[in-house]
């Protein structure tokens, strides 16, 4: 019984695995979401003209193919992940930070120097200032981390809005001249 329960979920998954790489954009577009490719996009779209639901559903399915084809922007693919682009920021953050511990160490030993010589010890001034700037240090290293974190997630979702945007226009344009109105 488990290994005729087995074999079915396999032969689905590669049924599943063999149609959705078989896919192209036409056939997604086609596929029965053609009628709401433009409600996807934000677009409100009247057929002009008097074209029936099954002419528009084939002209937005036409206009999606020929957008992609234009733009190089698939709305149907995965989206970008805006996790990963705020990890790419921070590790380059990161690599321009990496003395940051250091340098206020070297900092704070200096000053920490100063201090004790007028404390009347002198090393212990500089191993004292040198733990409090480097901490000083990696504090201001673990801010500029996270600043570059929110600044990748932002970028990667101002990028995919942009897309998105260019992507309708040519949509648009596609619909109108196939006789349509399109807001």
């Amino acid at each position: 019984m488990r290994t005729r329960i087995l074999s079915s979920l396999v032969l689905a998954a590669l049924a599943a695995a063999t149609g959705a790489s078989a896919q192209t954009p036409a056939d997604e577009a086609t596929s029965g979401n053609a009628t709401a490719l433009a409600k996807q996009l934000g677009l409100y779209v009247f057929p002009a003209k008097g074209q029936n639901a099954t002419q528009q559903a084939a002209d937005e399915a036409a206009c999606y193919n020929w957008a992609v084809q234009q733009t190089g922007i698939n709305p149907m693919a995965p989206a970008p992940n805006a996790d990963s682009a705020a990890k790419v920021e921070a590790a380059k953050m990161n690599a321009a930070t990496q003395g940051a511990a250091v340098v206020g160490g070297a900092k704070g030993a200096a000053a920490g120097t100063a201090i004790g010589a007028i404390a009347g010890n002198t090393g212990e001034g500089a191993a004292i200032g040198a733990v409090v700037g480097g901490l000083a240090g990696r504090r201001a290293r673990k801010e500029a981390e996270q600043q570059a974190e929110v600044y990748g997630a932002q970028a990667a979702q101002a990028k995919e809005q942009q897309n998105m945007a260019t992507f309708a226009r040519a949509m648009t344009a596609c619909l109108t001249g196939k006789g349509y109105t399109v807001n």
